[in-house]
């Protein structure tokens, strides 16, 4: 756990449209006015670093392999957190990240039907620490949302990658290992309504008890 290290990690998730990035930025000022002497890295997955940027326009771009596409997402993420993750958390920062683990087992494996076995497998070669223990977040925020309700959202939006693209059922599947991981891991987890107005959602997360290690 990273619960291990000086720092604290934080990780935004759930499906395109669920409104989650619309509050990281204020997530990550309000961090900064709870912990003033501390810093706050606010990053993103896939991304994260100058590799893992040009990984990402590949992965939400190009048509790909499914297991060609989750290697990808995985070397990113190695990449991420070896050059920004674990060396924040190891200077006592703040890590809050748009997505981690958790979407790979969510879009690759839930929207799309690869092995969870295998997904399990990759999250224990890339996030396995010298000691054996698994590097995760502290606290994942969950945005759930009905698929049909984020499908209207993104038709609002930006020109769609190849995610969005997809049609409802998948977005359903997306949605539903989300819950099945936080249904699994509710230490973890705390799942945020995304029905609710954007006001009553803030108020949601700035009562989280985010206590550092």
């Amino acid at each position: 756990m990273t619960a291990l290290y000086p720092g604290y990690f934080v990780s935004f998730e759930g499906i395109d449209g669920a409104g989650k990035s619309t509050h990281i930025p204020a997530f990550c000022q309000l961090m900064r006015e709870l912990h003033p002497s501390l810093e706050v890295v606010e990053t993103r997955e896939p991304g994260g670093t100058s590799l893992g940027e040009k990984l990402r326009s590949l992965l939400l771009d190009a048509p790909m392999n499914l297991e060609t596409e989750a290697l990808l997402m995985f070397a990113a993420r190695r990449e991420h957190i070896a050059q920004v993750i674990e060396p924040a958390l190891l200077a006592g920062k703040i890590v809050i990240s748009d997505r981690f683990t958790d979407a790979s087992f969510a879009y690759q494996g839930g929207g799309r039907g690869l092995s969870l076995d295998k997904l399990n497998g990759l999250e224990r070669w890339v996030q396995g620490r010298e000691d054996g223990v698994l590097l995760q977040p502290n606290l994942t925020i969950l945005f759930d949302l009905p698929g049909v309700v984020a499908q209207e959202r993104r038709s609002k939006v930006r020109a769609p990658d190849k995610f969005e693209k997809m049609d409802l059922a998948f977005f359903e599947k997306v949605r539903q290992e989300y819950l099945r991981r936080a249904k699994a891991d509710p230490q973890r987890f705390h799942v945020v309504d995304a029905t609710q107005t954007p006001e009553v959602i803030w108020q949601d997360l700035q009562s989280l008890n985010i206590s550092m290690p």
